[in-house]
């Protein structure tokens, strides 16, 4: 029995060695990327300031806040109007978070050789056969 690798190194195939080196400073990089989105903070403000939510970067909500005398705590209505800016305000945190995501992520993303990758989607080595 042949070994189905034998053939695949040298000129024109692939060192399985350096690949797995490529991979493993990726992973690293995502995991160092992935821990400072988690530790970054963004706050998403509606209403004139009169409710900000805070969110990790990776989208993690950690915190509302809202200004004094902005709602009245009897009244339906303004409970209702509160729900809905707070609702308002994850939104627009969560746009910049995943914003914040996509900067910290996407040259990694690249570095993998997928659909939308620079270069076309193609993978970052060649595989010779």
């Amino acid at each position: 029995m042949t070994n189905p690798l034998e053939g695949l190194g040298g000129e024109g195939g692939f060192d399985l060695n350096a690949i797995m080196q490529q991979a493993q400073a990726l992973q690293s990089q995502i995991v160092d990327a992935q821990e400072k989105l988690a530790e970054t903070i963004v706050d998403g403000t509606v209403a004139g300031g009169a409710v900000t939510v805070k969110l990790t970067g990776t989208g993690e909500l950690v915190g509302v806040e809202i200004k004094q005398g902005e709602f009245d705590g009897s009244s339906p209505d303004d409970l209702e109007d509160l729900g809905a800016v707070i609702v308002a305000a994850y939104r627009d945190a969560k746009g910049k978070a995943d914003a914040l995501a996509g900067e910290a992520m996407g040259p990694l993303a690249g570095g993998l050789g997928g659909p939308g990758a620079p270069g076309g989607g193609e993978p970052p080595f060649k595989l010779g056969f």
